[in-house]
């Protein structure tokens, strides 16, 4: 599985990179604080909302510590999709939040 860091992100936002980040928190953990333009499917609707994801494009999974976003990694990677993880998740997030 590919991982990228909280810093690595935060620099590929700041330079406008086009990025998508999929934020697999629950909804109370999203209310504090979600990375600027990221999409919100909580783990455990994943599977059920792949359509909303394109397996032509990239993108970066993003929860509070790291180990969901891992899991959902392993699951859509099975699923044909390319993703990689926010290693340290949004405890090492020190960006933009909303």
């Amino acid at each position: 599985m590919k991982e990228i860091t909280a810093k690595e992100l935060e620099t590929k936002r700041i330079a406008e990179e086009k990025l998508n980040i999929i934020d697999v928190r629950e909804d109370e953990e999203v209310a504090m604080g979600i990375i600027p333009g990221a999409k919100h499917i909580p783990l455990g609707q994943i599977p059920e909302r792949l359509d909303e994801l394109n397996k032509n494009e990239h993108y970066y999974m993003v929860c509070r510590s790291g180990g969901r976003s891992g899991s959902a990694c392993d699951f859509l990677i099975q699923n044909g999709y390319n993703v990689t993880n926010m290693a340290g998740g949004m405890l090492d997030w020190k960006g933009e939040t909303e």
